[in-house]
């Protein structure tokens, strides 16, 4: 079996035990979304009503099929906290909202740990390398929630640079949609930026320790040949499996920073149903981000295989 092979079977299985425990783990949670959606004052007839329409009068394996095919067919029923509300509406009228959030991160995290890892890499001890080291113990000591709120008060409050709350939407004006996006995208990549500086440098540092360093440097070539040309493309494929998994932490703090900045995401929808006992609504959530990040981490490892083919991930 070839590795694209094998890489897509793993995949496929993953993605299925995940479809499992998140349904498994739902229907063990206290509450009875036919109860929410009905009403506590409805009569019993009325409440087996809403249980049969739920499908909650089956047993656990026929509901569990049955959920997983309206899932793969997109026909995900509605929902009991958004009143009978389409599921699959709100989440296409969420998804881009949450994927800007994300894509701004990650760009961001991009942005700041590449030059950050780089500027100071030949140079270990130096000033500008403790600029980088404070720099990196500074935003990973700080909790997500709290450089948004940090955020908010000195770029919000203070600064004015937006006004916190006045979310607009993607489809009333994208240029303000995206403007209030940055210090939110911001407050989720620093913490992740921080990391990949300090993952980067480290084997930065271990390269540029190499044999084959020394050997380009007595041939006469200058120090920037050797660390763009030669050390970079050694040093970022273990950093390129680091940011595969990043992804994950930048769904998972988008989750927060949506309620911290008021922005109605994916996120802020999965709280919102987990704290009404929506579990159609939730699970549908919370497979869907577990599969954007099992399929990111899945194209991480294709592309690591394709840049570098000796490698062999598993």
């Amino acid at each position: 079996m070839n590795f694209m092979t094998r890489r897509l079977v793993i995949t496929i299985i993953t993605l299925f035990l995940v479809s499992v425990f998140t349904f498994a783990a739902f229907t063990v949670i206290p509450g009875d979304p036919a109860l929410i959606m009905a009403g506590i004052e409805t009569t019993e007839e009325q409440l087996a009503a809403v249980r049969s329409e739920l499908g909650l009068d089956r047993s656990l394996p026929t509901q569990y099929v049955s959920w997983l095919g309206r899932f793969l067919t997109g026909n995900l029923g509605n929902s009991v906290r958004f009143r009978g509300a389409s599921i699959t509406g709100l989440v296409i009228e969420r998804l881009p909202v949450t994927f800007s959030l994300a894509a701004l991160s990650f760009l961001f995290i991009l942005l700041i740990s590449i030059p950050a890892a780089l500027f100071p890499a030949p140079r270990e001890h130096s000033l500008q390398d403790r600029f980088v080291n404070t720099f990196i113990t500074i935003n990973i000591s700080l909790p997500g929630f709290f450089s948004g709120v940090l955020f908010i008060w000195v770029f919000g409050i203070l600064l004015k640079f937006f006004t916190p709350g006045s979310y607009v939407s993607y489809r009333e004006n994208v240029p303000a949609f995206l403007g209030y996006l940055l210090f939110p995208a911001l407050a989720i990549a620093a913490p992740n930026a921080a990391v990949v500086v300090k993952f980067l440098r480290g084997s930065l540092l271990q390269e540029l320790r190499s044999d084959y360093v020394r050997t380009a440097y007595s041939k006469g070539a200058s120090r920037g040949r050797v660390l763009y040309r030669h050390v970079l493309k050694n040093a970022v494929i273990p950093a390129i499996t680091l940011l595969g998994m990043i992804i994950g932490d930048i769904f998972s703090g988008s989750i927060v920073i949506e309620q911290v900045f008021g922005i109605p995401g994916i996120g802020r929808l999965l709280i919102a149903s987990i704290a009404s006992r929506d579990y159609p609504l939730a699970q549908t959530l919370v497979v869907y981000i577990a599969c954007i990040v099992i399929l990111a981490n899945t194209s991480v490892d294709i592309a690591i295989q394709m840049i570098d083919p000796r490698i062999r991930v598993k």
